[in-house]
């Protein structure tokens, strides 16, 4: 067959075609408050898409992440978390509140006490391709999307509101159909993220052949928001600054504090939700240190980049 767009692939576009993401959802979870389950680490990749309500996601080394109705989180490594309505409520392991609460014929899962309802479509995913390990390699410890993002919003709702309609009201399919809709969330959710990371340049292979400064790397990639200095990355590689900083430029081709800034800018450019959120969850102290960095970076502000890809 003959191609009409004979446009050259792009790196992301590259990446997504050889990808195949097969999700298999779990539960669907209707939770009253106080509620709380943990998820035990397993090397399954881990997603929880928030239908209704909101939530939050706790996961060991890293700060509590609010979730609200919409709003989808992945974890690529599959490590043990916690899901819960408030960080103060009990939790329970999941494989202990399904025994105790056996899920119906459509795995839906209702149970919690009477307060304010959260909806959750909870399940698991593998990526069918030979790039697989490369990509979620580069992915950080936690990926999330919200239909508040600008470029998502006009698209997103429909599909959100047919995974309401779906969960609400219970038909032949809806687990085929619910495992159909997270593999649009999912890839949607890795594109953006990988866009972020492609205008950064951080589509490169890791620098594997230096294991000292491959550690350093993914320490930078999976806790953005711990205030990074040269000593306290050395120090985690058992390196001496000097030593750690001449290395690292070998390997990568940029200074350790370069690298930093190129990865937490590509991660604001693909969250672009609301700009406090994005300067702390990227390691910056404020908005105005954000935008500064990030124009000088991108060469427009985040106002502007946003717009230019909505019009996208």
């Amino acid at each position: 067959m003959e191609l009409l767009n004979t446009a050259p692939d792009d790196e992301v576009t590259e990446l997504l075609a050889a990808l195949s993401v097969r999700s298999s959802v779990y539960c669907l979870s209707d939770l009253g408050a106080p509620w709380g389950f943990e998820v035990a680490g397993a090397d399954v990749a881990k997603f929880h898409l928030v239908l209704d309500g909101g939530c939050w996601l706790r996961l060991t080394g890293t700060a509590p992440l609010w979730l609200d109705g919409g709003d989808l989180v992945i974890l690529p490594r599959g490590e043990r978390h916690t899901v819960s309505d408030s960080l103060d409520s009990p939790v329970t392991g999941l494989d202990q509140l399904i025994a105790r609460h056996p899920l119906d014929g459509d795995a839906r899962l209702q149970c919690g006490g009477d307060g304010d309802r959260t909806r959750l479509l909870c399940g698991g995913f593998t990526l069918a391709s030979p790039a697989s390990g490369t990509l979620l390699a580069l992915l950080p410890q936690v990926v999330t999307m919200t239909p508040r993002a600008a470029p998502l919003s006009a698209w997103i709702g429909p599909v959100l509101a047919l995974a309401r309609e779906e969960a609400t009201t219970p038909a032949p399919g809806a687990q085929a159909i619910f495992a159909k809709l997270a593999d649009v969330f999912l890839t949607q959710a890795l594109r953006t993220y990988l866009t972020g990371a492609a205008q950064a340049g951080l589509l490169r292979p890791a620098p594997s052949g230096d294991p000292p400064i491959a550690r350093a790397t993914a320490l930078i990639r999976d806790d953005l928001a711990r205030p990074w200095t040269l000593q306290a990355l050395a120090r985690e590689t058992g390196l001496s600054r000097t030593a750690f900083a001449i290395r690292f430029r070998a390997a990568t081709g940029e200074s350790p504090i370069q690298h930093l800034a190129k990865i937490r800018l590509s991660q604001a450019a693909a969250y672009l939700t609301t700009a406090e959120a994005i300067a702390a969850r990227t390691g910056y102290a404020s908005n105005a240190s954000l935008s500064k960095a990030f124009k000088r970076h991108f060469g427009v502000s985040p106002g502007i980049y946003r717009e230019t890809h909505r019009h996208r």
